[in-house]
């Protein structure tokens, strides 16, 4: 963040949830501690690598917890902090926003995709 102050917050929220996966991880997190297999099962198409990245990016800021249940073989799953549940509460109506317009932006995105000379 540039230190700017705007009116609109967007700037501080894609600070924290900015990318492809993290709101996907966070809307997957919002029933209760999840474990890291379950986690990359449910966010389909994340690598390992990146999963491991933006899990720990979310523990830094806050917003996850990891927790170590430090047994054999490892154990290891991650909740929502109190501050990152108000900000999958506000995932949600965006959530909702993309099941109601998804045919829509499907055919836009594939109208697009024709105009570029993408595949039909």
């Amino acid at each position: 963040m540039d230190g700017q102050k705007t009116q609109c917050g967007l700037d501080v929220s894609l600070s924290v949830i900015g990318g492809k996966w993290k709101p996907l991880v966070l809307y997957h997190l919002r029933d209760g501690p999840t474990r890291f297999s379950e986690i990359k099962r449910r966010v389909g198409g994340i690598s390992e690598k990146v999963l491991v990245q933006q899990l720990r990016e979310l523990v830094a800021m806050n917003v996850l917890v990891r927790h170590d249940h430090q047994q054999v073989p490892p154990v290891v799953d991650y909740a929502l902090t109190p501050f990152g549940e108000t900000l999958v509460q506000a995932l949600v109506p965006l959530c909702e926003w993309g099941n109601q317009n998804r045919a829509q932006v499907a055919g836009t995105l594939q109208r697009s995709s024709k105009v570029a000379g993408g595949p039909s």
